[in-house]
């Protein structure tokens, strides 16, 4: 089964994806077109031109992983345009919230990793 956490990389495909490539079509585009290895562990998530669907590539040590996701009603609420990057980078929540069809940017989330906070008195072990 695939996690997500908060230790993986997360890359948006800006540009839409011909959605007819599995596996090795979308791994060669993440080499070419966005400059990254996708041996490397990183979450890459792709969009079809209508943006009516997402797919997330992923190497987990073992294999490919590929994830398609076609929303029943409507589209993606938001997307990032298209700049001079080819990729833009969101955190596990973020992608949580694009996936729901909202719009990451607009909603306050709490960062992936807080301190703890320090015990008053410390801790004594009881024999």
């Amino acid at each position: 089964m695939l996690q997500i956490t908060p230790h993986h990389r997360l890359l948006l495909a800006i540009k839409p994806t011909d959605f007819r490539k599995g596996i090795d079509g979308l791994a060669a585009l993440c080499r070419q077109a966005l400059e990254e290895d996708p041996f490397s562990g990183t979450l890459f998530v792709f969009t079809n031109k209508r943006r009516t669907c997402v797919k997330v590539l992923v190497y987990d040590g073992l294999g490919f992983w590929l994830s398609s996701r076609r929303f029943s009603k409507g589209r993606l609420a938001w997307w990032p345009s298209p700049q001079e990057a080819s990729s833009f980078s969101v955190n596990p929540s973020q992608l949580q919230i694009l996936l729901s069809q909202g719009n990451p940017l607009n909603v306050s989330t709490p960062p992936d990793w807080r301190p703890l906070p320090q015990p008053q008195q410390p801790l004594r072990c009881l024999t």
